[in-house]
């Protein structure tokens, strides 16, 4: 095999696919990234669960297959001169020159790296990258890093009536964004790892190029220009959010997204991160009273909102507060609530339903 591109390019592609090999497998190859030349040449990393393979324009002298350690590739990759680099396979010793640069490793057998699945049934959408990109930036803050509940730490994906939802769960907060969507055949749902959507994110951009989503009965795939993310579905039952989110309340509020994320920041200065004392909001005529009182001190500040919260008193946590505020999608939101110790949710204030965020509160103790 003997090849030559672009360092930028062959750099960028190896990066990329990298995030997908294996730290540490009892199978060599996976710890690796597999090249293969062609009609140009093909990056793949794979851990058995996940897989992202590009496709980059190459010179190709001779076609042919290796699997290269990953990490040292792309060490290699980085540390070498800008310009063309030349890989060329010969008895499993891979030479790699850029410049003057020269590397000579052992590589591994190809035919050595597991297969990679296949999505069985081809359902899905093509997405604009930009609408998708946003609507994950917007719901994954609530993606669970608890590993004894696998279920929650990706987000169920729905797609029916014409529409695409995404929810994100962790157990303290949930993040539901919703947007219209055309051009996919069966109703389906499935949830898609965390660490999946957060490769998908870094390949997609602000434009209006398609995402080629596909679906299959374990497997689901996105097809990103010439790259392609491949991820096992996450098995098991997901939370019921429609009844999760109550559908009535006793106080709604509406502010300034900006302004009451300001206040929040403030008052969560001297918020101890080891204890976590949680931020008291009382619900005045048209202003929403923050308190919190730590070790450190005490801090006030006074949000200006539009309703009466006839005096009523909940608790948050300073973060999930704050990144609530910080992902919510509209300028000026809506608060509803029923009682200190029931679920707010946040939505847009116009009454656009293309999010909704729910956040439980935390008790509140005499003097905090």
């Amino acid at each position: 095999m003997k090849f030559s591109c672009e360092k930028y390019v062959l750099q960028q592609a190896a990066l990329s696919t990298a995030r997908a090999a294996a730290s540490k497998s009892p199978i060599p190859t996976l710890e690796g990234l597999l090249i293969q030349a062609g009609d140009g040449v093909r990056l793949t990393g794979y851990d058995l669960k996940r897989a992202i393979y590009t496709n980059i324009p190459a010179d190709v002298a001779e076609a042919g297959n290796i699997v290269l350690p990953a990490r040292l590739f792309c060490e290699m990759l980085r540390r070498m001169p800008d310009g063309i680099v030349t890989l060329a396979v010969e008895n499993e010793t891979v030479s790699v020159k850029c410049g003057k640069a020269n590397f000579d490793i052992v590589g591994m057998k190809g035919e050595d790296y597991p297969d990679l699945p296949v999505v069985e049934q081809e359902r899905g959408v093509a997405l604009p990258q930009g609408l998708l990109k946003k609507m994950i930036n917007e719901t994954s803050f609530a993606i669970s890093t608890n590993e004894a509940r696998p279920v929650y730490m990706g987000s169920l994906f729905e797609l029916d009536n014409n529409e695409l939802r995404i929810i994100s769960v962790d157990g303290y907060r949930l993040a539901l964004r919703r947007e219209a969507v055309e051009g996919y055949g069966d109703d389906c749902s499935f949830i898609v790892p965390g660490t999946a959507l957060g490769d998908l994110e870094r390949f997609c951009d602000d434009s209006d190029e398609k995402v080629q989503l596909s679906v299959g009965d374990k497997y689901i795939s996105f097809t990103v220009g010439d790259s392609v993310i491949l991820s096992r579905r996450l098995e098991g039952e997901f939370l019921n959010y429609r009844k999760a989110i109550p559908a009535t309340f006793r106080v709604n509020v509406k502010t300034e997204r900006a302004e009451l994320l300001r206040v929040v920041e403030r008052v969560s200065l001297i918020v101890d991160e080891k204890v976590r004392t949680p931020l008291r909001l009382t619900f005045n005529d048209d202003a929403i009273d923050f308190a919190c009182t730590t070790p450190v001190g005490r801090a006030e500040d006074v949000c200006p909102c539009e309703g009466s919260g006839e005096g009523l008193e909940i608790g948050f946590n300073d973060r999930y507060l704050s990144d609530a505020l910080k992902n919510a999608p509209a300028d000026e939101i809506q608060l509803s609530l029923n009682t200190g110790s029931s679920p707010c949710i946040l939505t847009a204030a116009d009454g656009s339903e293309n999010f909704t965020y729910m956040i439980l509160p935390v008790r509140l103790r005499a003097g905090q």
